[in-house]
């Protein structure tokens, strides 16, 4: 039996990048063994497992599109977590874990102050997963909430048997975090770079791309609308090929963050009312995603910094060249082929990497057939290389 914690996740239809990492990861051990998913229930204050309703939440396939990516809790939920806790009800028992917890969540100060009580429950290796330091890279493009939170977090990953990074740039980070503060004792730290869930049946038929299509080609940039993305950049580039006529199209596909993601939006309203062929659909259900891969001519991924880069490796999966940064965990993703990278993603990269790729119809063409050569990793090797790990892995006091 193997834990693993989902207190967000399964409260939450949002599929942001660590929401579908969560998903595919559970659906992947299932199939290998038995799992049970876990809650911090905060209103009953204690570890339970799932109830169907949280059960829903998890489905790996979305087929409907979250307007935020914040937890929600139903108002019976709550009264019935809290009525629990009045009556003293002690919490659930757990099975016996000998296959270890799994943490693949960015969890919250209310998580980690109850982690020691989950941790004594398991009898198995006890890993979380890492994302990114990004709240501390770029902190003027991060919510200062989440800039605020990030070194407590970052020390309390230090409590673990161990830590699965989703790219080696990842690990790096983390290990030099930990060295500049002087953790002492850190555990054990393992780059596993993330699997890619399987086409679906239509991605898998669709033709290969036409070297001359009868329509302006669409350009697809698919991402959640936030600072560290870089949309801004991406539209200013835009803005300047429109300029000098070239005729294309660009579509934006990605939930927007509120704070972050304002001046991207703003900028977005201000190109549409100057007419510009430009389409922002918010975030959408997976059928409609994998039609605008199917649609497009490329994709361009402009963001400055990611632990891993999915939609770089989506793009290359559908086997749509990909105009994206050469650094850090973008440039991992890239490394394999079907990329047009850049060293920096400024205004100037990525007009001129724009531009090559909507003119040189020969290097899109390029592009694709190495995208097409690739062989992806898969959720399935994912699941397999952190259960094998897992299992070497000691208990630490």
């Amino acid at each position: 039996m193997l834990l693993l914690d989902l207190t967000h996740t399964s409260h939450t239809q949002a599929r942001t990048g660590v929401q579908r990492v969560c998903r595919e990861l559970y659906a992947a051990l299932a199939r290998q063994q038995a799992v049970l998913a876990l809650t911090h229930d905060p209103h009953a204050r204690h570890w339970r497992p799932l109830e169907p309703w949280e059960e829903a939440n998890l489905s790996p396939v979305g087929t409907t599109a979250a307007a935020a990516r914040g937890a929600s809790w139903p108002r019976v939920a709550r009264w019935r977590g809290t009525f629990r806790r009045w009556r003293g009800a002690p919490a659930p028992a757990l099975p016996p874990a000998p296959g270890g917890l799994v943490v693949p969540e960015i969890f919250s100060p209310a998580v980690a102050t109850a982690l020691p009580a989950l941790f004594a429950r398991v009898t198995g290796p006890r890993v979380a997963l890492f994302h990114d330091a990004i709240a501390l890279q770029l902190p003027h493009l991060t919510p200062p909430k989440s800039v605020a939170r990030f070194p407590a977090y970052l020390a309390e990953l230090a409590r673990f048997d161990g830590i699965a990074t989703v790219s080696a740039d990842s690990r790096n980070v983390l290990l030099r975090h930990w060295q500049e503060n002087a953790v002492a004792h850190p555990p054990p730290v393992v780059a596993l770079p993330l699997g890619l869930a399987p086409l679906t049946p239509a991605a898998v038929a669709a033709p290969p791309p036409d070297p001359a299509p009868a329509t302006p080609p669409v350009v697809l940039c698919v991402g959640s609308i936030e600072g560290r993305k870089n949309h801004l950049a991406l539209l200013t580039a835009a803005e300047t090929l429109w300029t000098e006529g070239l005729r294309f199209s660009l579509r934006l596909i990605g939930l927007a963050h509120p704070l972050t993601g304002r001046a991207a939006l703003d900028r977005v309203r201000a190109l549409q009312a100057a007419g510009r062929p430009l389409c922002y659909d918010g975030p959408v259900d997976d059928a409609t995603l994998t039609a605008a891969y199917a649609s497009c001519a490329f994709t361009v991924y402009p963001s400055l910094l990611e632990g891993f880069g999915l939609p770089i490796l989506e793009s290359l999966q559908h086997a749509k060249p990909c105009l994206c940064s050469d650094r850090g965990a973008l440039g991992e993703s890239a490394a394999g082929g079907g990329c047009l990278t850049v060293t920096t993603p400024d205004v100037p990269a990525l007009t001129a990497g724009l531009r090559r790729l909507l003119t040189e119809t020969d290097l899109r063409l390029t592009l694709a057939a190495a995208a097409r050569a690739r062989r992806f990793r898969t959720c399935e090797d994912y699941a397999t290389d952190l259960q094998a790990w897992m299992a070497l892995l000691p208990r630490r006091a």
